[in-house]
């Protein structure tokens, strides 16, 4: 298999580290608008990087993608990029008649009325109005497979599966202990990403009401997560789960909550106030425009440099609740990474490295035709039990809690 790689960031370098292991790879291009930064994940790799080759691309400019994927006779492209950038990839990919996978889906945008009860454009709307062209050309999009989303769908079709007849509520639930020392305030994902997903109205599904959204931060509850990190209390937050799981798996309801912590959803609400997470350029008084939230994310450390500083264990899971042989069952499936481990075996920190371990393995399960598909699929299309199997082959098992 040849992949595109685009994005050279924390999660594209980690991509190459994980990937350079496994044999299914014959060649990946690392693709970056910062050429030294692809060169730099490539020469990282030493003597394994024999199969890996750096390039530039700016990743808005869908013929300049296009063409790359020609050249390189590319059978994949993997998007390592910020949702914004989703649109001209995952075009540029069925233009070249290549496969796509990204980890987080096309942008929202809130219903103009009533940003709090109903949906506007639903994240991943732009990409599944485009399924019927993607099944005609007999290529895949396999939308949303990071760890959240992504291995959490896995664990979501997993659970449906092998372990109920019936589900009320599926709840995605993602919690850490992790500390960064030196910083008072150092995310350790994507700033742009996280101000995208947590500001915006949370959506919820139901099976007697559809999707709806609730106002930020709504919904607050304390989840008790495994292997020490203990309980954390986590809020709605809009993510791509409720907008997939519904569509593969039956379920009365679905939900995600992310533990964010009182300080840091007091931050991002003073961002708000002032107005320092809007997108559209302002113009400085010299006549420079500029992005607010770009400004916020240069001036923040790079999630990705942040390894050495970092303590503790992120987790990924769904919490699931329904029947089975007639009786209650509630279970968690879970995914650990204690950022010590990560730095130590890839030296990529725990939640860079936890979201891109997903899409390897998911490469791997198409490149050897354990999974296959054509149009636009979530994770949940596809069946769970490789995934989950082949995941702990890597050396990074999930564990399943009874509640």
């Amino acid at each position: 298999m040849r992949v595109l790689l685009v994005g050279a960031g924390g999660v594209g370098t980690a991509v190459t580290r994980i990937a350079a292991r496994r044999s299914f790879l014959g060649h990946m291009v690392v693709a970056d608008y910062d050429l030294s930064r692809a060169e730099a994940a490539v020469a990282a790799l030493g003597g394994s990087g024999g199969r890996f080759s750096a390039a530039r691309i700016d990743a808005s400019d869908r013929a300049a993608v296009t063409a790359l994927l020609e050249r390189e006779r590319c059978d994949v492209l993997l998007n390592a990029t910020d949702p914004r950038f989703v649109p001209p990839l995952f075009e540029a990919a069925l233009a070249a008649g290549a496969h796509y996978l990204d980890m987080a889906m096309s942008l929202s945008r809130p219903h103009p009325e009533r940003p709090y009860e109903e949906c506007g454009v639903k994240l991943g709307d732009a990409q599944f109005e485009r399924a019927a062209e993607w099944e005609k050309a007999g290529r895949l999009a396999l939308v949303g497979l990071g760890v959240e989303p992504g291995l959490s769908d896995v664990f979501a079709r997993y659970a449906a599966e092998e372990l109920f007849d019936s589900i009320e509520e599926i709840g995605v639930r993602d919690g850490a202990n992790l500390t960064v020392d030196g910083y008072d305030f150092a995310p350790s994902f994507s700033i742009w990403t996280t101000i995208e997903e947590c500001l915006n109205p949370p959506v919820v599904w139901e099976a007697d009401r559809g999707w709806f959204t609730t106002p930020p931060f709504s919904e607050p509850e304390v989840f008790d997560f495994p292997e020490g990190i203990g309980p954390v209390e986590c809020v709605n937050v809009e993510h791509e789960e409720v907008l997939l799981i519904p569509r593969w798996v039956d379920a009365r309801r679905v939900t995600f909550k992310y533990g964010l912590g009182e300080e840091f959803i007091r931050t991002l609400k003073e961002l708000h106030r002032v107005g320092l997470d809007r997108t559209e350029p302002v113009t400085l008084p010299d006549g420079t425009r500029v992005s607010p939230r770009d400004v916020v994310a240069a001036c923040l450390p790079d999630p990705a440099t942040l390894g050495d500083r970092m303590r503790g264990k992120t987790c990924a899971g769904t919490w699931v609740k329904g029947l089975k042989d007639g009786a209650p069952r509630e279970v968690y499936l879970y995914h650990v990474v204690d950022n010590e481990w990560s730095m130590r075996e890839y030296g990529s920190q725990a939640v860079v490295w936890q979201t891109a371990v997903n899409p390897v393995v998911a490469l791997e399960l198409l490149a050897t035709g354990v999974w296959s598909g054509s149009g636009v699929l979530g994770p949940e299309a596809l069946d769970p039990r490789p995934f989950l199997d082949l995941l702990t082959e890597y050396g990074s098992p999930w564990g399943l809690r009874e509640q």
